[in-house]
């Protein structure tokens, strides 16, 4: 856990000069801090679930579940107090099998001192002021996992969630409870296979491909959701980072290019450095013995050689991390090997924390055979980012 020291030398460094005194290239990062969540977690008396999967077992786990797991971990919110907001995601990986997952923010602590995570409680999203205009699931309008596939989640000044969605891609607008205030917001020209307004056209997106990562502008004034795929006639490997403007409540029609290293990869979260830059998780589809590529990057649009691309600067390479303590019980160079790797979060100017999500009971990059658990690391940057102070609030 982060103390409240480092807290605030990460609030008091100050804002960058437009990110000039960025070193051009980063060292290896250092493991600080290590917690872990067992897999087999459940939120306390609630519904049955993982009916639609099959019987298993998984990595050991026979399905289904005599409640809801507390799993899939795809975006994160600092609470500034030792404790995090963390979002699950549509439950099982599609909609076909995720009816009786029901969508939730998860209010957990994370305790590197004794490498235990503590779920505090939570809550499930819902539509009670019938704001989505298309069927949904249950009648009582709580949310699924297929209704909505939940992967990013930025907190507002206002205290009210925004999240964002692959299934549209849309975004979606909550308050503190987690009751929607607000129709979900579709992205003109961009429609998945699960988008409920397809009406037979074409997608021009692949499927479970909208929003993975999302940022809050350090000003409050727009979001930046990132797409996870490619749209149809862009490169490929070519992610649109779009502006929305939290004002207006529209898209202001700008976006700008994130190229991924590989068309073959995937981004698993985005955060705000400073108006200019951004720190972007990039990932291959390898667990244990085949994840090759888990990076983070810093992403910055002002695309100083011209090429119509974000530059990228690589600041942690997640398979090759310094653990000269050997904390968490690991070797001397620590790996981060998941699939998915969809959290990441700035607490002071050189830490990071960094989340898994671990797909329960599917994934098992950590030991062949069994399911992963929800880890929480906090890793020390070689340099500073000189981020501006409003990226840590």
């Amino acid at each position: 856990m982060l103390s409240a020291a480092a807290l605030t030398a990460g609030l008091a460094a100050p804002a960058s000069a437009e990110g000039e005194r960025t070193p051009t290239t980063y060292g290896q990062a250092t493991l600080t801090g290590f917690a872990s969540l067992p897999a087999e977690t459940f939120v306390p008396n609630s519904e049955p679930s993982g009916s639609a999967i099959g019987a298993g077992p998984f990595n050991g786990i026979a399905a289904p579940f005599a409640g809801q797991p507390v799993q899939g971990f795809s975006g994160i919110v600092n609470r500034h107090d030792g404790t995090y907001d963390v979002l699950s995601d549509n439950g099982y990986g599609g909609k076909a099998n995720s009816a009786d997952f029901l969508l939730r923010v998860h209010h957990v602590k994370p305790d590197t001192r004794t490498g235990k995570v503590t779920v505090l409680g939570g809550f499930n999203l819902s539509d009670p002021y019938h704001r989505v205009p298309f069927a949904l699931t249950r009648a009582d309008r709580i949310l699924t996992g297929a209704d909505f596939d939940v992967e990013s989640i930025v907190k507002a000044y206002d205290g009210t969630y925004w999240l964002g969605d692959e299934f549209g891609p849309f975004l979606l607008h909550f308050d503190k409870k987690g009751r929607l205030l607000d129709e979900p917001v579709s992205l003109a020209g961009v429609k998945a296979p699960e988008n409920p307004y397809l009406n037979g056209e074409t997608p021009t997106l692949g499927g479970s491909k909208g929003f993975e990562g999302m940022v809050r502008s350090v000003d409050g004034r727009h979001l930046y959701p990132l797409l996870e795929g490619t749209v149809t006639g862009d490169t490929p490997g070519d992610l649109r980072l779009n502006e929305f403007d939290l004002r207006k409540r529209k898209y202001t029609g700008t976006h700008w290019t994130y190229r991924l290293e590989s068309p073959a990869n995937a981004i698993g979260d985005a955060i705000a450095v400073d108006k200019h830059r951004f720190l972007i998780i990039e990932r291959d589809g390898g667990q244990g013995a085949t994840a090759k590529f888990k990076r983070i990057y810093l992403a910055d649009n002002r695309d100083r050689n011209g090429d119509g691309l974000m530059d990228k600067t690589l600041v942690a390479d997640l398979m090759n991390i310094a653990n000269p303590k050997k904390l968490g019980g690991f070797d001397e160079t620590f790996t981060f090997p998941f699939q998915t790797i969809e959290d990441v979060v700035l607490l002071d100017d050189r830490t990071l924390a960094v989340l898994n999500d671990n797909n329960f009971p599917f994934s098992s990059g950590r030991t062949a055979g069994k399911a992963d658990n929800n880890e929480f690391i906090t890793i020390r940057l070689s340099d500073r980012l000189h981020a501006d102070w409003r990226a840590f609030v």
